[in-house]
């Protein structure tokens, strides 16, 4: 029905009419909700300013040529969200309680905006996740689900998947690996926040972290009301006198490659690790973040083969598939599992089903072990790629770590400094780069100014634009 064409009597009824026209062609079926839907969204970008008196029902009918009961329906609807008011004999109008909301998103991942070339560490390369290997799987999922299995899952994970990854992390970490201490968690930023609050509620208020370490450690535990000591390394890891004489008695460490240095804790180290964690009754939070990916030899295993009970192990997809999955693990120690479960099932009840489910098919079929080893080709190849162009366009510098991971520490002669200096021209020149210094926990003394030592991230950067980015850098730092 077209609506009759009028002069409404006064202005509210004009920009009634015209707000709600579209709602009045609706199709017959959703005309109603269509008209509530206009009306409502009229009132909420204030197009209809409380206060406002709307037409008669009987008149606002007419005007859009729809049956007087689906406005009186409307109204009412709307007068019982508390967006209009009426009264006996008084007529409709806007109410007052309403105030128009922001309607635009805003994006807050992080980026790195109109860089040239971007070496900022700790994203692999995107345009690698498996693309049609993951579609099938997840068509194969949505097929074979029972029903049953979309209610509130176990809040450890999918007895299915929890299977998988203790197959996977026992045959590729060398971890201990017992299904029921396997928690399924959305990333190793969730592990964290879990441990936090385990060791809150145990009495412990301080954890140890390496340093220089993850900037994200400090936040995650401060989260939990617990504060993060800074532990200086040395040439074998976490420096054992500054550890014992911290007073902690938890300690997150990154043994197998440790971020952002590049070192590899030494089996002494390791050994010496453990005997402190036995002595003080504490535990050693390894997080495990690319041990996959080693490149001279096979990758070392997980510290925690060594003592499952006193260390709690951590890793995700965030390096092989993708952050954006947000799928990881943890592995506590059967001392910690009850407690760790009952407050991941207060988080969240529990991760998404699906998801889950899916990833268990990615493992049991052998793909991820596929996309681990086309990842570490590719990264490989990556690495070689910015070790040759650093040798080519910075004479003198020295790449040091070991060849694993996502990402190089490179050490530039002092004739490009000093680093302020060096990083504000990269920076002008259009390179993303972060200097050591900015993972310290603890600030540097004034006798390393002089020196710039970059943590250079290359997984997701092609080989042909490494060259190009080290090229534009050399460039920027010798102009």
């Amino acid at each position: 029905m077209r609506p009759v064409q009028r002069d409404p009597g006064d202005g509210a009824a004009s920009a009634a009419w015209e707000l709600l026209l579209p709602a009045a062609s609706a199709p017959a079926r959703t005309r109603g909700r269509s008209l509530q839907a206009a009306l409502r969204e009229a009132v909420r970008s204030g197009r209809l300013a409380p206060g406002t008196r709307l037409p008669s029902s009987r008149d606002l009918a007419t005007d859009l040529g729809v049956s007087r009961g689906l406005v009186t329906e409307a109204y009412e609807q709307l007068t019982a969200e508390g967006y209009l008011r009426s009264g006996r004999g008084a007529g409709t109008w806007v109410g007052a309680a309403v105030r128009a909301g922001r309607t635009r998103a805003h994006d807050l991942a992080p980026r790195s905006p109109g860089a040239r070339a971007d070496f900022v560490p700790g994203t692999p390369d995107l345009a690698l996740f498996p693309r049609a290997a993951w579609a099938a799987a997840q068509r194969g999922v949505l097929a074979e689900l029972p029903h049953q299995e979309l209610g509130y899952p176990d809040p450890r994970g999918l007895p299915r998947l929890r299977t998988a990854l203790a197959e996977l992390l026992a045959r590729r970490r060398g971890v201990v690996a017992d299904p029921e201490r396997i928690v399924v968690v959305s990333g190793v930023a969730q592990a964290t926040a879990l441990l936090g609050v385990a060791l809150h509620a145990r009495g412990v208020r301080t954890v140890g972290v390496e340093d220089p370490g993850s900037p994200q450690h400090d936040a995650l535990y401060a989260s939990a009301g617990v504060t993060a000591v800074a532990l200086p390394l040395d040439e074998e890891g976490v420096a054992l006198e500054p550890l014992r004489s911290s007073g902690v008695r938890a300690v997150v460490t990154t043994p197998a490659h440790q971020f952002p240095t590049g070192l590899a804790y030494s089996a002494r180290r390791r050994a010496e690790l453990l005997d402190w964690a036995r002595s003080v009754d504490g535990i050693v939070l390894e997080d495990d973040y690319d041990g996959d990916f080693r490149y001279d030899r096979a990758p070392v295993g997980a510290l925690q083969g060594l003592d499952p009970d006193h260390v709690a192990y951590t890793g995700s997809v965030s390096k092989s598939l993708a952050p954006g999955l947000r799928l990881g693990w943890l592995l506590v120690p059967e001392s910690w599992t009850e407690e760790v479960v009952e407050r991941k099932r207060t988080m969240d009840l529990g991760h998404p089903v699906l998801d889950q489910a899916l990833f268990a098919r990615f493992l049991e079929r052998g793909d991820y072990d596929r996309q681990l080893r086309r990842c570490q080709r590719a990264y490989r190849d990556r690495r070689d790629a910015l070790v040759a162009a650093l040798d080519a366009h910075f004479p003198g510098a020295e790449v040091s770590g070991i060849a694993a991971g996502l990402h190089v520490i490179a050490t530039l002669p002092q004739r490009y400094g000093p680093e302020e200096r060096f990083l504000a021209r990269v920076a002008e020149a259009g390179v993303a780069v972060r200097p050591l210094s900015a993972y310290a926990h603890a600030p540097a003394g004034p006798e390393g100014d002089e020196e710039i030592r970059l943590v250079l991230g290359y997984a997701h950067v092609p080989p042909a634009r490494i060259a190009e980015g080290v090229r534009l850098m050399a460039e920027a730092a010798t102009g």
